[in-house]
């Protein structure tokens, strides 16, 4: 692929003035393939144990199903096109390339966010509202999920069609949103993103978190918990697990956030090559440590992970209703 006519010029200039030496360019390549791999394989492992562990496929676990399938859409697509421009010194895949890399960075990045609102949901429901939790079906399940993934589409489109435009970052190696064009079309696309893709799934997410900590602390502190029909073990350990998923996902993401909002009020010019670059680094970074979280924060998804790498058979291991995210106990068929 090639950049069409008015856009060659640009591009370079884009690649005479690359911020970034070749073997900058070359480490910022090693880290983007050691990363890819690890996301996809560890990703790949997540899946496989869906697969494996009938007693897993849930309703409400098709919201992790959902996050390994972003994180590997990011790290099987968005990781090599990077490591190689990388290698290669400057952006390789031309102007189709590169709005099709930027969109797919940015559907995946909002299609993260949203499912992780909905695991903020399906956390209250099951902890604060018990009631409204056991009649959630699958396909109330899926209709949440399916309005995430297609929030993140339209976001993602925009640029495209021209509600500001996606470009080569400063480093000549990566395709973002350009924030270094801020005009009025750039500003109101970044300040609509923010409100509704980090504003209000915060406020849900604050909401929702600070009723579950409030109804987990009344339920302990008045030794109820036999009169609720859940396995409290469990639910202390999916919620605590949500939260540094959020958390998480937060400090990656936000390093881009301040680029955007930067771009938007201040000088787009002041920004450092190194911020340039580390800001979608840390955003792409979400994609491999949210296995790792599924396995040190809750004991029942490590139990299932460690039987699956020592080759054992269903009928040698209990998994005991070990569901990571669980409100219904039934399978889904």
């Amino acid at each position: 692929m090639f950049w069409d006519d008015s856009t060659n010029s640009s591009e370079s200039e884009n690649e005479a003035q690359s911020a970034f030496s070749q073997t900058e360019h070359n480490i910022v390549a090693a880290y983007l393939i050691t990363a890819g791999v690890i996301s996809i394989l560890s990703n790949i492992i997540v899946l496989g144990i869906f697969v494996k562990y009938k007693e897993l496929r849930t309703a409400t676990n098709a919201i992790i199903i959902n996050l390994a399938f972003t994180d590997i859409g990011v790290s099987g697509i968005g990781y090599p096109m990077s490591a190689a421009s990388d290698l290669h010194g400057s952006w390789k895949f031309g102007y189709n390339g590169c709005q099709i890399y930027a969109a797919l960075n940015i559907f995946f990045g909002m299609a993260s966010i949203g499912l992780l609102t909905v695991v903020a949901i399906d956390r209250y429901l099951t902890i604060c509202r018990p009631d409204i939790g056991r009649r959630m079906t699958t396909r109330n399940y899926t209709s949440l999920i399916l309005a995430a993934w297609i929030n993140a589409v339209f976001w993602a489109l925009m640029p495209v069609v021209g509600w500001a435009s996606y470009a080569p970052d400063p480093t000549g190696a990566t395709c973002t949103i350009n924030w270094r064009k801020n005009d009025a079309s750039f500003v109101s696309y970044t300040m609509t993103v923010i409100a509704v893709n980090f504003v209000v799934p915060l406020t849900v997410m604050f909401y929702c978190y600070y009723n579950v900590s409030r109804t987990m602390k009344q339920y302990t502190t008045s030794n109820c918990l036999e009169s609720i029909n859940i396995d409290w073990s469990d639910q202390v350990d999916v919620t605590k697990m949500s939260v540094v998923m959020i958390v998480m996902f937060l400090v990656a993401w936000s390093p881009y956030s301040i680029v955007c909002l930067w771009s938007s009020f201040g000088d787009p010019k002041k920004i450092s090559p190194a911020m340039a670059i580390i800001a979608p680094l840390f955003a792409k970074s979400s994609t491999f440590y949210n296995p790792c979280i599924y396995v040190i924060a809750n004991k029942k998804f490590r139990r299932a992970i460690l039987a699956m790498v020592r080759c054992q058979t269903r009928q040698e291991i209990t998994i005991n209703n070990a569901l990571p995210m669980s409100v219904s106990q039934s399978t889904l068929t």
